[in-house]
């Protein structure tokens, strides 16, 4: 089951924010999540907040999900207040999107369209697995407004997917992203996970020869992580699956950039690299610690230096809205010492680095020594194998 929520400070039941939160609102890039918790199968490494159908209970339905979601855009609005806020980006996660109705998901989007308003050339994403959609569904989804398709791949290998617990077969992808293609989507992404117990070296070149070859603008490779509570984890446990190497999550990073960076895919954040223009403006946002909504169950969302995180079932959460209350389980105002120390954690992720002047200039020396991060335009930028130990690098300049 999904991790337990953190603890913060209490909401007030209408969700209202600190007079901090609302200050220059309108003035900083403004986002939308919506996370849809459904999946048909929990897959093994999976700890996001989702539900199979036997794990929902009384309260909590897809026929409903899309309404329950609406409620809580009109009490985003309500909270807001009457600021002018464009939407720039909205992502649709989970779970498993696909599994609603295209027209819910365009409910969705009208409903966030119509309380805030989408700027022009607005990015709109949404998640999904390559067995759930086909050309129909697709169309759909583009004649609801979606601009960006992000189909979870993972792998190209029939052992290494059912090590993960996927259910589509390697050939499904390029199909699918043909249909994309079809449909009128101009950006496809391809998500892969490298790492899994069972692959091999020629696994992995294999899956980023054949997501490069079907096609995508953006590609993410994201290192697998043996996290707790999972099935995973308890195989690890139990010796029956080995937890992935270190030195080997290494030299896979370097084959995906090596084999992306050939192909004309520049890295722009650690995990994600992308054609010239394909770029994800959605995580971009979040790298930038601008202000986004997140709407549904266990959704976090982040304005002016408060953030704060719903209840995390779904029954949970569509009984609270039923109610007129906000959602949010609980939240926390962050300080002037956090906030710096999160813009420097998230802005070292990108290409263009992080700003000199927010960090300490010994710490940058010593990184610089090491060979683990360079200067370029008034940034501390990571080098290569700064990007392979970024977790290290972070810790040392904050």
């Amino acid at each position: 089951m999904p991790s337990t929520l953190p603890e913060g400070d209490p909401v007030p039941a209408d969700g209202s924010l600190p007079g901090s939160a609302l200050a220059g609102l309108g003035g900083r890039p403004f986002g939308f999540y919506v996370h849809v918790p459904f999946c048909v199968t929990r897959c093994g490494y999976c700890d996001f907040n989702t539900y199979t159908a036997s794990e929902l209970g009384p309260g909590a339905s897809r026929d409903s999900y899309a309404d329950t979601v609406i409620d809580e855009i009109r009490l985003a609005r309500r909270v807001l207040g009457e600021a002018e806020l464009p939407v720039e980006t909205v992502f649709v996660g989970g779970g498993t999107p696909t599994l609603l109705p295209p027209g819910d998901l365009g409910r969705i989007l009208a409903a966030i369209d119509g309380e805030f308003g989408l700027a022009p050339g607005a990015e709109v994403t949404t998640e999904a697995n390559p067995e759930t959609v086909d050309r129909a569904y697709l169309d759909g989804l583009r004649a609801g407004g979606f601009t960006r398709v992000s189909y979870g791949m993972q792998s190209a290998r029939p052992h290494v997917l059912a090590a993960l617990d996927r259910t589509h077969t390697p050939a499904r992808v390029p199909r699918v992203v043909e249909q994309a293609r079809e449909a009128g989507f101009g950006h496809v992404n391809l998500d892969l996970i490298y790492g899994t117990p069972g692959e091999s070296d020629d696994d992995w070149r294999a899956s980023l020869e054949a997501a490069l070859e079907a096609g995508p603008d953006h590609i993410s490779a994201y290192a697998l992580i043996v996290e707790d509570g999972t099935k995973l984890a308890a195989q690890v446990r139990r010796g029956v699956l080995a937890e992935p190497d270190d030195d080997a999550m290494a030299d896979r990073y370097l084959v995906a950039d090596e084999l992306l960076g050939k192909a004309g895919m520049r890295w722009y954040e650690l995990s994600n690299w992308a054609l010239p223009g394909g770029e994800c403006a959605h995580n971009v946002l979040y790298w930038k610690g601008a202000d986004w909504w997140g709407a549904g169950p266990g959704a976090h969302s982040h304005v002016g230096g408060t953030r704060w995180w719903n209840v995390k079932h779904p029954a949970a959460y569509a009984a609270r809205l039923a109610e007129g209350r906000t959602p949010a389980h609980a939240r926390e105002v962050l300080d002037d010492e956090t906030r710096l120390v999160e813009r420097v954690l998230l802005e070292i992720r990108l290409r263009e680095g992080c700003p000199l002047e927010l960090l300490d200039a010994a710490a940058v020396a010593e990184q610089e020594a090491r060979g683990l991060v360079e200067r370029v335009d008034g940034h501390a930028v990571l080098t290569l194998q700064g990007r392979l130990l970024a977790d290290a690098v972070v810790r040392d300049l904050t």
